[in-house]
């Protein structure tokens, strides 16, 4: 999974600055990372901190899952299909939207199909309990769509890149399974801790979220140092408007599926957080470990600004909610009259 290894001949061609396989890397391409060199040791490094990272939070969402909950929502499936149906359907269509009605870059359109086409994060669990949905169905749905996406993910890529320009076959495919893989089995991990050793659970999320922290910070002080003066291309109005917008309208799209197929209050606002929260993790390790740093350019950074906006939308739809409940009207209870022996007995209404 090293890029500097694996993906060391690949060369920009046409007028789109496309690669192909099998030649050297030239210098320019359409994210403008204007000379941005990983040194090799440093780009091992930041690799390596990228896949610990995406392990210690799939063993951590792993460990809140239930074997027992899991096999309740598949037996009555509704709410998860619709929810599945949400996330695969909506999520990569308002990202190749965007990226068309933007008219960005090839290399930048990819990057925005990759965070549309991710499985859900395990940050929409906790969006999920504070605008108080139903947690069962939102862990099973991460759990189902972290493994629907080993098949839907790659799929996705292929029939949405058809739509880009010159992208063709070029898309590093293996490296995105494997990727996904990588996903799969820490996840699997924490199931079975939770399963046969849940009293190790609170201590394996209590660590993992500390470990998680400095990897964190240790990664992004490398990229910020490494990226420098490039960060702008990230920044650009172009991405920044996608990244803003693509977590809303996946929130607003996913509650009215939801509607339309009548499902209870509380699962609604639990597909619309599952429907527009993506697994930040998991494709910022596919845009920096998959593609070579030269390909890539400061773009393997668009994640971190998806999950800003992502974060800042869910808070405003969580202040939102509970400021309708507390100033929204009590329902008054009518009484009903019941004839009991020919006189009328007045009981209140269930």
């Amino acid at each position: 999974m090293d890029a500097t290894s694996n993906h060391t001949e690949w060369q920009y061609s046409g007028s789109n600055d496309l690669w192909n396989p099998g030649t050297t890397v030239t210098s320019h391409n359409s994210t403008g990372n204007m000379g941005l060199i990983f040194d090799p040791v440093t780009d091992r490094a930041v690799n390596g901190l990228s896949i610990i990272i995406l392990c210690i939070t799939m063993v951590s969402l792993g460990c809140t899952m239930e074997v027992g909950k899991i096999k309740a929502h598949i037996i009555k499936p509704k709410g998860v299909a619709i929810a599945l149906m949400a996330q695969f359907g909506i999520m990569p269509l308002v990202a190749f939207t965007l990226a068309k009605i933007f008219q960005v870059g090839p290399m930048e359109a990819v990057t925005i199909l990759i965070c549309g086409c991710c499985p859900g994060g395990n940050l929409s669990n906790l969006f999920t309990l504070a605008l108080e949905g139903d947690m069962n169905l939102s862990i099973v749905m991460t759990t189902c769509s972290t493994v629907m996406a080993l098949g839907m993910m790659p799929l996705l890529l292929f029939l949405y890149c058809k739509g880009i320009p010159n992208i063709g076959h070029n898309l590093p495919y293996a490296g995105i399974v494997i990727s996904l893989i990588m996903t799969l089995l820490p996840c699997l991990v924490g199931i079975a801790i939770n399963h046969w050793a849940p009293r190790y659970s609170p201590i394996v999320k209590k660590v993992g979220f500390g470990l998680l922290l400095i990897a964190a910070v240790v990664v992004g002080v490398i990229s910020g140092i490494t990226v420098g003066g490039t960060i702008w291309v990230v920044l650009s109005p172009k991405l920044m408007a996608t990244a803003s917008l693509m977590p809303m309208i996946g929130f607003l799209l996913g509650y009215i599926m939801s509607c339309v197929f009548r499902l209870k209050e509380g699962c609604r606002r639990t597909v619309a957080m599952e429907t527009g929260c993506q697994n930040i993790q998991l494709c910022a390790t596919i845009l920096k470990v998959t593609f070579p740093i030269e390909v890539i350019g400061a773009l393997f950074l668009f994640p971190v600004l998806y999950i800003l906006f992502q974060g800042l939308e869910c808070l405003l739809l969580i202040i939102v909610f509970r400021c309708y409940k507390r100033f929204k009207p009590v329902a008054v209870e009518k009484p009903v009259y019941l004839a009991v022996e020919d006189k009328v007995q007045e009981v209140k209404a269930p």
